[in-house]
């Protein structure tokens, strides 16, 4: 479900009439984190997480962190709920065996890169993480989570977006009040390109904690994009952030499909993106997370343009990362 356009807009009437509703749920995250008891695991665990509902870029963030972790010699695993999936206890999750309509779009995407497990009780998942050999944890999500101990959190924000209008939901994007959530976060990492990043800190000023600014990145798989005719659908957080990429590749984007977040590609859905693609002679292309979604019989159909976390100065997340060991 795509978010409300009020939610990035300047605060007006329907905000301001939610405006208690967002206080009360504001209370909610606060009773929670106030009552719970987090369990220090005996590994280093690493949140990356956000303030805001829905995307801001949290799952190569983890790829990222994962890749700075293994490159120093460590064995991280990586924890996720598993939005989505249909699991109802921890799990390792297989690629092989398992698909994303059980384990959720994202986690089978990580998987690729590092052990990964979904729990619904993320602090479950945790624990047999450390018995399976993890010598750290990667936690993707649970920023408003009081289960486990959090050694370091990184909250990460869309730059362009940002804040949305600042109000909690559902008269805005928030989980909790901004300045209540940076006052918990070790680090801020705000995603998009520089005009962005500019836009970011004349809105909301500087964070109160380590600020990194980093861009996704396509990466290099040899595809010339350029003068390419795709039909390109995709079902993320913000989707016009992808046909936007395509096009800076050079592909030219004849038709895109904005889907709802995480929506199942059917074997119907599918068929009917492919005859227009033909009618249209565009090549089927989308994201690295949605084609992990997509029915068997079409994978080797749609091509996919993955994206990696670059940042401007990595040296404030490997000091943090360095010093947790």
């Amino acid at each position: 479900m795509q978010p409300p356009q009020f939610w990035h807009r300047p605060a007006g009437l329907l905000s301001t009439v939610l405006a208690p509703f967002g206080a009360l749920y504001a209370m909610g995250t606060a009773r929670r984190l106030a009552r719970g008891t987090p369990l220090r695991l005996g590994v280093p665990v690493i949140c990356v997480g956000n303030i805001n509902a829905g995307g801001t870029g949290k799952t190569p963030t983890v790829v990222a962190i994962v890749q700075r972790l293994q490159a120093q010699g460590h064995t991280p695993h990586i924890v996720s709920r598993g939005y989505g999936g249909t699991v109802t206890d921890a799990v390792q999750v297989d690629e092989r065996t398992h698909r994303a309509a059980d384990v959720g779009d994202e986690p089978l995407l990580l998987s690729a890169f590092a052990p990964t497990w979904v729990s619904p009780d993320r602090t479950k998942g945790a624990q047999l993480a450390v018995q399976a050999g993890a010598d750290a944890i990667v936690l993707d999500d649970g920023f408003q989570n009081p289960g486990l101990y959090k050694d370091l959190s990184l909250v990460v924000v869309d730059a362009a977006r940002g804040f949305g209008n600042g109000k909690v939901i559902p008269a805005g994007p928030l989980r909790e009040p901004m300045k209540t959530g940076l006052a918990r976060a070790d680090l801020l990492l705000s995603i998009g390109p520089n005009k962005a990043q500019t836009h970011f800190l004349d809105a909301w000023g500087a964070p109160p904690c380590p600020h990194l600014k980093g861009r996704l990145t396509p990466l290099q798989t040899g595809m010339d994009w350029q003068g390419s005719r795709v039909l390109a659908f995709a079902g993320i957080g913000h989707p016009q952030k992808f046909f936007a990429t395509l096009k800076d590749l050079g592909a030219e984007v004849v038709k895109s499909e904005a889907l709802e977040d995480h929506q199942p590609l059917s074997s119907a859905l599918m068929a009917r993106l492919e005859n227009e693609a033909m009618l249209l002679g565009a090549q089927l292309v989308t994201t690295e997370k949605d084609a992990t979604r997509l029915p068997d019989e079409f994978r080797a159909k749609v091509l996919t343009v993955p994206v990696r976390l670059e940042i401007e100065d990595w040296s404030a997340l490997d000091d943090a990362l360095t010093s947790l060991f």
